[in-house]
């Protein structure tokens, strides 16, 4: 695949010269040709690169800025989204399937098991990546959160927080307790990614722990309010 940047920075020879070396030693681009008289680059790949890894990549250069040109724009934010939040979707996907597949065999849709299910698969296997290294989580999850980057304990104990909530929706269904401690744990959890969000801060998501690099973004929002929502609803049930 080929694609066309806008290169902004470069003002002579060598700098045309250090950016197309900097492409060329990158992993997956075959062939790069960049000119100076419309500060331009077309890229060849045998595997879709981001914007952004393009950016770090050429940023080891000197100071210039690569953006997608013209329709590749488009092309490129659209691939670079869809492998960006790939594992995020991939997910939501899995967990929502496997929850409906069991209302499938009770042979009745409850919403409400339905809910106690998909929060459970939720912070089961959101925990698990951030389990696999606790360290790395915590200071990462440190940039943003409002507790965690004033004591980092939080950061480790959140993980086996979450697990503790995924097993109790399982294990305790119709748990008023559960659905209220979900509540506060992601009320205090979202109120750090709604500043990063709204600052536009350039900083990694802690939600898969440092096994996947998610930036911070409205995707970490929805992940967020969608528990908040599920445990409001269930306490709302439970009460009328």
């Amino acid at each position: 695949m080929t694609h066309q940047y806008n290169i902004s920075g470069m003002t002579c020879s060598k700098c045309v010269a250090k950016v197309k070396s900097a492409l060329l030693t990158t992993a997956h681009i075959t062939e790069a040709e960049v000119q100076l008289a419309a500060p331009q680059a077309t890229i060849s790949m045998d595997q879709h690169i981001s914007t952004p890894e393009l950016q770090a990549a050429i940023a080891k250069a000197g100071n210039y800025t690569i953006t997608a040109a013209g329709e590749d724009a488009k092309e490129a934010d659209a691939s670079s989204w869809w492998q960006t939040y790939k594992p995020v979707v991939l997910i939501f996907a899995y967990i929502t399937g496997i929850s409906l597949i069991i209302q499938a065999v009770n042979g009745h849709f409850d919403l409400q098991q339905w809910m106690q299910h998909f929060m459970a698969g939720f912070f089961i296997t959101f925990s698990f990546f951030k389990l696999l290294d606790i360290s790395a989580f915590a200071d990462s999850y440190a940039m943003y959160d409002i507790v965690a980057r004033r004591w980092r304990g939080w950061g480790i104990l959140y993980p086996f927080l979450e697990l503790a909530l995924g097993i109790a929706f399982l294990i305790f269904p119709n748990a008023a307790g559960t659905n209220i401690a979900t509540l506060l744990l992601m009320g205090i959890s979202i109120i750090g990614v709604l500043q990063s969000v709204i600052s536009k801060r350039s900083i990694q998501c802690a939600c898969l722990g440092a096994v996947f690099k998610l930036p911070m973004s409205t995707v970490t929002i929805i992940e967020d309010g969608l528990m908040i929502f599920m445990s409001a609803i269930m306490l709302v049930l439970m009460l009328f």
